[in-house]
Order: structure tokens, then sequence, then C-alpha cells
């Protein structure tokens, strides 16, 4: 129960709601505990009168009727308040469900891409939603049946020992017996129930997978394959599944026979005691029958409630452990911090945890706002990364960031990313229209804004001529659009936010050389008086920086602007020469 203290806070924020709960659960149970006394003094009525100590039909009638008014309405009561204990506690583990699921959800939004890197998507969503949903149902239905339990079991044991002992006691033999049983099997239910999970997910990711990928499925004609692999998975699933509903099928039989073992001990115990006199009435082995069916379900619940704690616990050991890390980029101030666009790296190294290897070694430059830089390099040699450091998407090893002066880790974060514009090499979109993926980077753009954007990255005509125009709904992660249309959505969202600094990761990888051109004339009026970073791998690109850096395994081999760096040899100069005889053919 030590992980499930976790849950303490929510149970205090809602003690309202859970006490009342409570309070009407006690109060339910004592009306619904009123039908087997009632039934019991019927049972008397009729043996008076059959044995002639009663005379009048008319009194028997409206004794009887009155009896069966008074069930009636403890039976109405009993409903009527279990509905709103359901209610009161039930809802408090929906509440709970919603603020830890959200709870969740910003530790998420907190944690570094490091961790995203060391943690699959799909653990990461089981654990907001399946071991989330396995932790509501302790918050409500165990804690409400526990109490349901007790309250009942204790009114009832009272009852049944203050009208016949020696029965209560034959009574109650099968019920911990009951109990034991649906443990184990609740037990092993909870096992089997995580194997089958297990491979759902399995299924699921695989199936995912599959149709994510199903581009180069038929590409390269592997359908029949994955298609066995995928009833593999799936034959093994129903394997599992079987043997899951071969334990569930035992559940509700062995509560049938244990209830049914009840009734007859009460029935031949009750019997023999009423023979000798032990019981005075016929009615005793009546409310003691009701008591048993009564009491049935609640014992068996222990069982389950138990495995639910245990699932629960589980849960919340798996849920705790991404709630206790520490992020690694942490908010240092909430101060508001103005963000102009000065940068500078002095001696900046950076390895990545994950991989181990160091992207950066000893890099060192300065871009003043309104400046625009190029950094170009092979693949692997860093360019990226000097953008996730100017995001703060990782925090340095050695040497120093200065934004405006000040050390980058000072700056009140969220400032800091909401004064840039970022377009990543991977251009990703979300599942939904082209307008509000370009608007996710000003949520309070006019349409007019949008259409301006999306023109500077020359992307509009594209988009007008799709049949919902702006309003079209991407699929998933934009697959809807061709690889060049996405990166100039991506540039659209970027630039409508008129942010500070600006930083595009080779975004313009998969347009042809006329659209680029196009939209770096638009990015030069766009850009005006922003600090622009542009990682490329062409030349056409970098030509009209204020400043060019070449970087080789991590470190800056070549610095300066394109007029110095095509009279230097050196990397720069080879790529120029090489990417224009290569236009010169392409014109031919």
């Amino acid at each position: 129960m030590k992980e499930l203290q976790h849950l303490n806070k929510y149970f205090l924020k809602y003690k309202v709601h859970l006490l009342s709960g409570v309070l009407i659960t006690i109060v339910a149970r004592i009306f619904l505990l009123f039908t087997p006394r009632l039934v019991r003094e019927i049972f008397v009525i009729i043996e008076k009168y059959k044995d002639g100590n009663v005379t009048g039909n008319n009194t028997i009638q409206g004794e009887l009727t009155q009896i069966i008014i008074y069930i009636i309405g403890a039976a109405i009561i009993a409903g009527i308040l279990t509905f709103f204990m359901r209610q009161a506690i039930i809802n408090v583990s929906r509440y709970i469900e919603f603020d830890l699921k959200n709870e969740v959800y910003e530790q998420y939004q907190k944690l570094s891409l490091n961790f995203y890197k060391k943690n699959r998507t799909g653990d990461l969503m089981n654990r907001i939603s399946e071991d989330v949903g396995r932790v509501r149902m302790y918050a409500g239905p165990a804690i409400m049946y526990s109490i349901n339990t007790i309250t009942l079991f204790v009114i009832a044991l009272i009852y049944m020992f203050s009208t016949a002992p020696k029965l209560a006691l034959y009574t109650i033999v099968p019920l911990p017996i009951l109990s034991i049983i649906i443990y184990k099997l609740s037990k092993e239910i909870h096992n089997r129930s995580t194997v089958v999970q297990q491979y759902l997910s399995k299924l699921s990711t695989y199936t995912q997978e599959s149709f994510s990928g199903i581009s180069v499925i038929k590409a390269y004609g592997i359908e029949p394959l994955t298609s066995k692999n995928f009833n593999e998975l799936a034959e093994t699933s129903k394997e599992k599944q079987l043997s899951l509903a071969k334990v569930q099928a035992w559940f509700f039989p062995m509560m049938i026979l244990l209830i049914g073992a009840s009734n007859l001990l009460v029935i031949y115990i009750g019997g023999m005691q009423y023979i000798n006199g032990e019981i005075e009435s016929l009615g005793t082995i009546a409310e003691f029958i009701i008591y048993v069916n009564m009491l049935t379900w609640p014992v068996a619940t222990v069982g389950w409630v138990t495995s639910i704690v245990q699932q629960a616990e589980a849960s919340q050991k798996r849920i705790n452990e991404f709630l206790k890390i520490e992020p690694e980029i942490k908010n240092s101030t909430l101060e508001h911090t103005e963000v102009t666009g000065d940068i500078s790296f002095k001696n900046v190294s950076f390895t990545y945890d994950d991989t181990n290897i160091q992207a950066l070694k000893n890099i060192s430059f300065t871009i003043n706002r309104g400046q625009t830089l190029a950094v170009l390099g092979k693949t692997g040699s860093g360019k990226s990364t000097i953008l996730d450091l100017i995001g703060r998407l990782y925090d340095i090893d050695t040497g120093e960031i200065l934004v405006n002066n000040i050390k980058i880790d000072k700056h009140n974060l969220t400032d800091l990313r909401n004064s840039i514009g970022y377009v990543p090499q991977d251009a990703f979109l979300f599942s939904d229209s082209i307008k509000n993926n370009i608007k996710f980077g000003k949520e309070d753009a006019t349409e007019e804004d949008v259409i301006a954007a999306a023109k500077n990255a020359q992307v509009h005509k594209n988009i007008i001529a799709f049949n919902k125009g702006y309003d079209t709904v991407l699929g998933e992660r934009g697959i809807t659009l061709s690889g060049g249309q996405k990166q100039r959505v991506s540039i659209a969202r970027a630039i409508i936010k008129s942010p500070k600094i600006l930083l595009f990761d080779d975004c313009l990888s998969a347009v042809d050389t006329e659209t680029e051109e196009k939209i770096l004339k638009n990015l030069n009026k766009v850009s005006q008086g922003k600090t622009t970073i542009i990682v490329s791998h062409r030349v056409s690109s970098a030509k009209n920086a204020d400043k060019i850096i070449v970087l080789d395994d991590g470190k800056i081999v070549q610095e300066g602007t394109h007029e110095t760096l095509i009279n230097i040899d050196g990397y720069y100069k080879h790529l120029y020469l090489k990417q224009s005889s290569e236009n010169v053919e392409n014109k031919k």
C-alpha cells in the first residue's frame, strides 16, 4: 500500500464527497437489512394464524399489508441511497482519475528529450491510460465495495447472532472459503490478464507500425510476410485470451456452489433447530437464507477487491516511477525575462547521454540581433544540436550559451521558447486542419495572418488546390501532404508568431531550387530585425547569411561570409563548386 499513498492528497481533496458516501452507504445497508427481519415477521404472523392464536382475516391481511409496505419502502429508500452512494464515491474516483491523468501529462510535458529517447511511446500511453484506469478502480469500486462489505457484514452478523447464534455460526462457515477461492481466482485472472494486455499491446504496436509504414510494405511487396507475422501474434493472443476465459469461467459457478452450500446448511441446521425447539419460527430460516444471499456477493468481493488493490499498487508504482523523475531541464526563474535575439556560444561542448556521442566540441560564435547565421556541414557534424541547445531542449556539458548576455539557463524557460520559431528537420504536423496546424504557432491568429504566412512559405497555392482548402484535415503526422508541403506548412507555423529568433533546420531539403529561392526571398523580408539561424546542406540557403560557419565532427572548421569562404580552399568552396556544376547540368 506504500505506493498508493500518493493518492492520499486526492482523498483529502475530495474528503467531503467520500465521507458523505461512507455515511450514505451505512444508512443504505441498514435499510436494506430491514427486509430479512420483516420477512421473519411475516412467517411469525402466518404461524400464529395457523395455530389459531389470531382471529379475523382482516387483521392478518392488515398486518401483512403493513409489513409488505415496510419492505417495499425500505427497499426503495435503500435503492435511492445506493444511487447517491455510487454518485458520491464513484464520482470521486473519476475526479481522481482526471487529476492523476493531468498530473502524469504535466510531468510528461516537463521531462526532457532524453526521457523520450529512452522510453517507448506505447509504454507512456499505457501508464496514462491503462495504469491510471486500474488506480481508479481502487479509488472507486474497491473503496465502495469495501465499505459496503464491512457495513453489511457487521450489521448482519449482529442481527444473526442475536437471533440464532448456533445457526449463524454454521451459516458463515462457507463464506471465508468462498472469499479465499475468489481471491485465488482473482489473482490468477490478474496474472493472465497481464499477459493478455502485453500481447494486445504487441498487436497494437505491430498494426500501428504496419499502417504507418504501409507505403514501404507495399513498395517492397512484403504484405504476405507482414500478414504472417500478424497472424502469429494474433494466434498467440487468442491462446492467452482463451486461457484467461477458462479461469474466469470458474468464478460464478464457484459462487453459486458455495451459496447453495450455505443455503443447504441454513435449511438443514435451521430445520433441525426448529424441530428441536431451539428456534421459535420458520421465519428465522427464511431470514437467514436472505442474509446468506445478501452476504455472499460482498464476501466474494473481498478477493476481488484484494486483486484490485494489488493491481492498483503495481500500476501506481509504474506511474510513480515517472512522477519521481526530476526534469533535466528546469525553469530557474518564474520572473519574466526579455529575449531580443543576441546569442553567443562560448566554448560549448555537448554529449548525448543515450549514445555517448560528443556532438559539439568547444564551439564558439556570436550572432547579434537581426543577423542571419548559416550552419553547414556533413551529416552528424552537430548542426541540429546547435538549434536544440538554443531552444534549451538539452543543457550543455561545458561552456556557456548567452542570450542577451545572460546565461541561457537563467532565462525564464517559457519566455525563451515563446520567443523562438522552430522548424525541425523532420516536419511534424498534427492530425488537424491545415489552418490549425499553421495557427499552432499563434492561436489567436486571424485567417488573414494564416494566409499571409502560407504565402510567405510558398504553400498557399497548394493549400487552396485542395477541396476544403485550409480546412483540409491532415492524416497522421501530416501524411496527406508531400514532404515539401509539410516543410512549408511548418515554416508558415514558425513565422506566423513573429518570434525574435527563427531556427530553420534543413527545412528546405524537400523543395526544388526555384521554390527555395522564393521562400528565402520571403524569409529575408519576414526575418528583418529577427535573429535567424539556418541549418542547411545547400549553399544557396546560406550564401545571403551575415555569417556562415562550417562544422565537422562537432568543431567549427570554417567561419566567414559567402564571399570570403568561396575564396578559401575548404569544405564550403568544394560544396559551392559541386552544387553550382549540378545546377548548370540540371538547367541543360
